[in-house]
């Protein structure tokens, strides 16, 4: 595959890298001329030790001695322009070969795991499992996206032209490139976040997804129009409905986003319809196709609701289908099926909705209804609880002084027309934020059942708490124990089919407890979870909240669904994706289809064959713990350095991240006007330490851990564990891809920095021993030596954005030195970010 990525990829972008020098603009000649001898500038002048302002200045000297310090900041942001679309060129060759340097139908594949499962005669275990098991990718807004819709669009059909070798298209679509903007005038507001997902269902997961159960299904010989599990692949929602994620989101854009899902995928099978009556032209058969068609398009154009259910819609289906089978021995009965079974998977709802919010805000808005209703509120938790389920009404919405709390009060009710307009898939969840005990999860029970359970007997709705923090992972267990003995409680679950969501934040735990200390706390919590579920009667679905790199629970997901093991309830997968990791992993058809059939048959594969490798035993287990125990503290420690914060609020582009037009992901959640760290939100803290090239929350306590364990004289036990544990093996594999994004002579400066020196050193040094330590549990002379095309792509990538990297320093370690903010050096600041950030495609 190596061989093949540098033919497929790395020589096609040389030569079709070489097209921007002739494109017709201004000062493009001299940008494109200029910017590779800035590129072998940095290069090395970083291997001699010189500093980003040296380097810049050098350059200058050298290449443009005469010319005004405006000419010099002018031709920096024509050069950060260039390279944005170098990244956008080198994207696109890379999407262009993926069906090339990627194995469709090899490991982890659907046809794969089939012809597995035969060879060990499981195909009926096999089959049912599929009966009951359900991935769900839910996407998040997309806070670290930077690409505007145009541009995205220019990227899938330069794609298109690379793939047929098209020298005039490519260079007319790079001509388009180069007068298109890269930066967004205004900041989107929710519901054009939501928009610009819509594009990802309409145009990828809904082909992707009815590809593969098609497929799947037709291997299996199982019928397509009356299989029971439609939701085996499901797409979750989040913009509109995230109150957490975006302060900005209302009541009115939750009802707008659903409803705009509805069209959306209505339209889709408006389109199939239009396809499937040029096949069904037969007597008793026609005429109710054209019904159908007749019906949607009344229903999506004429604002005339002949279908108001998906159930009224497949009825009519499935009596063309009679009709077909009856009369006319079901010829292209296969077209009808495969329709048929679009519907009953994307329903009238398209994308799972849910709504979010933090526990606090609850905690407040409880704290306005009692003093309202003139309730003292108790003092101790329990007594609390006993008060919140007392309550048998909300007070008028006029009577509330906060406009936040009426807000969320409304966000409530709007939840039963929404289901009645489009059904309950549309909208069936509330996930809590910052959960941290039974009452955050009763305050929203009580809320939902005053609203929207009022008048009946089932209320339609799951309560999900979201664990984040490493004491509230640890605390999880205990608190689900006592909601499952709660009998008014017991009865919802009961009305819910027994099954309880729980949300573990991958992100908030990494940026809490540290690499290793974090997976290790969620895989715990996971096999204490399941544990105490299952004691209670409850199935418990896991609901992972992870961000794009391995600092934010990313990296190579499927490893890690296929090492759960069997102390892990393994019903369904469910996952976040979020920021440039759902345009590079599931924005073409290809590597959508690919990147779900990987983690269904990792999922799959994790029930069916379970061995050593996937379940640790005890040895491992203290193993484990005792490294995540030393890198916890060594991480505890560094975090407690009295520079630390004021480094992420100084020296970072921390603050730049709120200057975006990005939309959702505000840089904290508190308002007070200092920093604070347990207020900062995960995407920002990690994404500052990616634009720095530090990149600490991927790897920092892992080196040190070693190292303790080293003395103690247990390598050969973690060189062991490595070799035999794949959830080990994964979990160090993702923290070599985030040692491989660093480049610390970038910010080597900063060692001599009289204020930041120290803390410099200190995470160089750990930086340096964890890659060595590293190479040595994992066996191999370089990082990421088992995955090398990844490998080199992180090269390129890392290649093609060093002199934005190094512009980016210059600015931050000119304004450290004259200790002043300067506008032009904040703009180099924020419009070097976006080309960093999009051209290591899971930076934040």
């Amino acid at each position: 595959m190596q061989k093949t990525y540098d033919t497929e990829v790395a020589k096609r972008f040389t030569i079709y890298n070489s097209l921007f020098l002739d494109l017709p603009f201004n000062d493009i000649y001299r940008t494109g001329t200029l910017l590779p001898i800035l590129s072998t500038s940095c290069q090395k002048g970083f291997e001699n030790g010189l500093t980003p302002k040296e380097i810049i200045n050098g350059f200058f000297e050298e290449m443009l001695p005469d010319a005004s310090e405006k000419s010099h900041m002018d031709l920096l942001f024509q050069m950060i322009q260039y390279v944005e679309r170098q990244v956008v060129l080198f994207d696109s060759i890379e999407d262009a070969a993926y069906d090339k340097i990627n194995d469709l139908k090899g490991k982890g594949s659907i046809n794969a795991l089939i012809n597995r499962t035969d060879n060990d005669k499981k195909r009926a275990e096999l089959i049912e499992k599929l009966k009951t098991f359900s991935v769900r990718l839910t996407l998040t807004a997309h806070p670290t996206q930077f690409y505007p819709g145009n541009v995205l669009g220019i990227i899938t059909d330069l794609e298109n032209a690379i793939r047929t070798d098209d020298i005039g298209r490519i260079n007319s679509l790079l001509q388009q490139l180069g007068k298109t903007g890269f930066t967004k005038r205004e900041k989107p507001s929710p519901y054009d976040e939501a928009i610009s997902l819509i594009w990802y269902l309409e145009n990828i997961f809904y082909q992707s997804i009815s590809d593969i159960m098609i497929r799947l299904l037709n291997s299996l010989n199982i019928p397509l129009h009356d299989w029971e599990n439609p939701g085996l692949l499901k797409v979750g929602f989040w913009p509109g409905g995230d109150r957490d994620g975006n302060p900005f989101v209302t009541h009115d854009i939750t009802q707008q986003v659903a409803l705009r899902l509805k069209k959306w995928i209505l339209r889709c099978y408006y389109r199939d319809m239009r396809k499937l009556k040029r096949r069904l032209t037969f007597k008793h058969v026609e005429e109710i196709i054209l019904k159908v068609e007749r019906g949607i398009f009344a229903t999506l154009f004429e604002n005339n609701p002949v279908y108001q259910t998906k159930d009224q819609l497949l009825d009519d289906l499935l009596e063309a289908r009679a009709a077909l089978v009856q009369h006319h021995e079901g010829l292209f009965l296969e077209v009808l099926d495969e329709f048929i079974l679009k519907v009953k998977i994307f329903g009238f709802h398209f994308g799972y909705m849910d709504m979010r919010q933090d526990s606090r805000k609850h905690d407040a808005l409880w704290e306005e209804l009692f003093k309202i209703k003139g309730i003292k509120m108790g003092e101790s938790e329990q007594e609390q609880i006993e008060q919140i389920l007392a309550t048998e009404s909300i007070p008028s919405l006029d009577l509330f002084q906060e406009p936040f709390h009426v807000e969320m009060l409304r966000s409530f009710e709007v939840i039963d027309p929404i289901q009645k307009e489009s059904g309950e898939d549309v909208l069936n969840r509330y996930i809590i934020s910052n959960c941290q005990s039974k009452k955050h999860l009763l305050e929203v029970y009580q809320l939902a059942k005053l609203t929207l359970g009022k008048g009946k007997q089932e209320m339609p709705m799951d309560i999900v708490p979201l664990f984040e923090t490493i004491d509230d992972l640890a605390a999880a267990p205990a608190i689900m124990t006592s909601l499952y003995q709660l009998p008014e409680y017991q009865n919802h679950l009961k009305s819910r089919g027994n099954k309880q969501t729980i949300m573990l934040g991958f992100s908030d735990g990494t940026k809490d407890g540290g690499y290793i200390q974090a997976n290790w706390s969620i895989l715990r919590a996971k096999e204490e979870l399941t544990r105490v579920s299952r004691e209670n009667n409850i199935e418990v679905v896991f609901f992972d909240g992870r961000g794009g790199p391995p600092a934010r629970g990313g990296g190579n997901m499927h490893n890690f669904y296929a090492s759960m093991g069997e102390k892990v309830e393994n019903a369904e997968i469910q996952v976040t994706i979020q920021g440039q990791t759902i345009s590079a992993n599931y924005g073409k058809q290809a590597s959508c289809t690919y990147n779900l059939e990987q983690l269904l048959s990792a999922g799959l594969e994790n029930h069916l064959y379970q061995d050593s490798e996937k379940n640790l035993n005890s040895e491992q287990r203290e193993l484990i713990d005792e490294l995540a125990s030393e890198a916890y503290e060594s991480y505890k420690k560094f975090k407690s350095h009295p520079k630390f914060v004021p480094y992420l609020e100084h020296v970072t582009p921390l603050k730049y991240f709120g200057m975006t037009n990005i939309g959702s992901r505000p840089l904290k959640r508190g308002k007070g006007e200092g920093l604070k760290f347990e207020d900062l939100r995960a995407i920002p803290f990690v994404g500052s330490w990616a634009q720095m090239k530090q990149n600490i929350p991927g790897f920092y306590g892992v080196g040190e851990a070693v190292e303790v364990l080293e003395k103690r004289g247990k390598l050969e036990q973690l060189k062991a564990l490595y070799e035999n544990s794949l959830f080990f093996r994964t979990l160090l594999g993702n923290s070599m891809q985030s040692l491989s994004k660093c480049f610390y002579p970038a910010t080597a400066y900063l060692s001599e920095d009289k204020t930041y020196g120290d803390l410099w050193r200190i995470m160089f040094e750990e930086y340096n021993r964890s890659i060595e330590k590293l190479k040595i549990v994992s066996s191999m002379d370089q990082l990421m030596g088992d995955n090398l095309v990844s490998k080199k792509s992180i090269e390129i990538r890392e290649r093609i954005v060093l002199p934005l990297i190094t512009v980016q320093q210059y600015a931050i370690q000119q304004m450290l030195e004259s200790g002043k903010s300067d506008e032009i050096l904040q703009r180099l600041v924020l419009r070097s970010m976006f080309g960093i950030i999009n051209a290591a495609r899971n930076a934040a």
